[in-house]
């Protein structure tokens, strides 16, 4: 079903972005500084978990970036 594929991709880009945010910082510390926990955080930018619209707005607030930096397209 095109949606489920739709939810899997932005999962994905989400993920990507929050592990290339990360860089050389732990799981424990990057969650931190997003507001999450570590395992939530796993979970997110390995694409297994999904997110609220009010946890992103959150993260992305405390990261300091918008919701085009995750999403560009």
């Amino acid at each position: 079903d095109a949606s489920s594929g739709m939810q899997k991709s932005l999962r994905r880009q989400l993920g990507a972005f929050l592990r290339k945010q990360r860089g050389e910082l732990t799981l424990r510390d990057f969650g931190h500084k997003a507001g999450l926990s570590s395992s939530t955080l796993q979970r997110l930018e390995l694409g297994e978990q999904n997110i609220t619209v009010d946890t992103l707005e959150t993260v992305l607030h405390r990261l300091k970036v918008s919701i085009r930096d995750v999403f560009p397209d």
